[in-house]
């Protein structure tokens, strides 16, 4: 098992404020908009050193998005800040109809996603954003997993010409990915080769399927670890190519069973090459007030969760 270096413990929503701040030196045509939570959203920097270009519309989130749509049409390119929650559920419509239908090109960049947001309770921990954003035609769908890589992707979706859905996260995770790490949008990255078992994972849970692998090496079980911070478009050839060498897939994400990456790793291999499958994700259920950590472990969010998929896939394998 590929042992990774920590370099360091942080936010990935920090990684998106200082991705966008380096746009805003990089690309005069970057605007960032704000539905009052410039400090949750690290946006504070960008704001500072470019007032011109920062628009804060208050608790208006609909509003955000169709100002944004419009600003596209003179060329800029705008990002929009919020919750994960108000990014997408409290204005679908909006997203639906003036950004995604028209393919206006707008980066609907959302903090706070799934259980980790922690103690505001389940009225905000939205796990339902990926499925709802990646049912959209013309939407492209991105996870990143710790600080560098959210920077990473950050600065590559301006250059994309589309909408975005731009998923990260409140609570300081291990930095484990190299700062100088290129992001290819639909790429794959191969972050452990191995013979017995696919490990898929996005966001929060590529750490956790990295502890995995290393508990599981040390019982024999050699596992391939896939971190899919583009769920949609998916590395199809990636996902088939270890299925057809592992025989057995786990996917696991910070979202629900329905609608996410999981979701769609099945239907890729279902139409593909089917093996035996499980996941680690919310099943079925909204979530509740606690500790992120306290979170992770009850809904089964975690390496040891992981572990315990793998080994139920691994004897579906023998069966089969």
């Amino acid at each position: 098992m590929k042992k990774f270096e920590v370099t360091g413990n942080k936010d990935t929503r920090s990684g998106f404020g200082d991705g966008l701040t380096e746009l805003g030196r990089t690309n005069p045509n970057v605007v960032a908009l704000c539905a009052d939570l410039t400090g949750s959203l690290k946006m504070g920097d960008f704001k500072n050193e470019f007032p011109d270009r920062f628009f804060q519309v208050g608790i208006a989130e609909a509003n955000m998005m169709g100002m944004a749509a419009g600003m596209t049409i003179g060329g800029k390119i705008p990002f929009t800040g919020t919750f994960a929650n108000f990014s997408t559920g409290r204005v679908y419509d909006q997203i639906r109809q003036s950004i995604a239908y028209s393919e206006k090109n707008v980066k609907i960049c959302a903090s706070h996603a799934g259980l980790t947001l922690g103690e505001d309770g389940a009225t905000h921990q939205i796990l339902e954003d990926v499925g709802m954003m990646q049912m959209l035609p013309n939407m492209t769908v991105i996870n990143p997993c710790d600080y560098n890589q959210t920077k990473a992707a950050t600065i590559a979706i301006a250059e994309h010409e589309g909408p975005v859905y731009l998923r990260f996260g409140r609570p300081k995770m291990p930095i484990f990915t190299p700062a100088d790490q290129k992001f290819e949008i639909g790429k794959g990255i191969m972050l452990n080769e191995g013979t017995d078992v696919t490990i898929i994972a996005t966001g929060h849970l590529v750490w956790e399927a990295i502890l995995a692998g290393e508990k599981l090496a040390e019982q024999g079980i050699n596992a391939e670890i896939i971190n899919i911070h583009t769920i949609k478009p998916l590395d199809e050839e990636m996902v088939i190519a270890s299925a057809k060498k592992t025989g057995a897939v786990v996917t696991a994400e910070e979202h629900q069973t329905i609608g996410g990456l999981g979701a769609t790793v099945s239907q890729c291999l279902a139409k593909n090459h089917a093996v035996p499958m499980d996941f680690v994700a919310v099943d079925d259920s909204f979530g509740e007030s606690g500790t992120p950590a306290q979170l992770m472990t009850k809904y089964g969010l975690d390496a040891d969760n992981i572990i315990a998929k793998v080994k139920r896939v691994m004897a579906k394998k023998v069966m089969a």
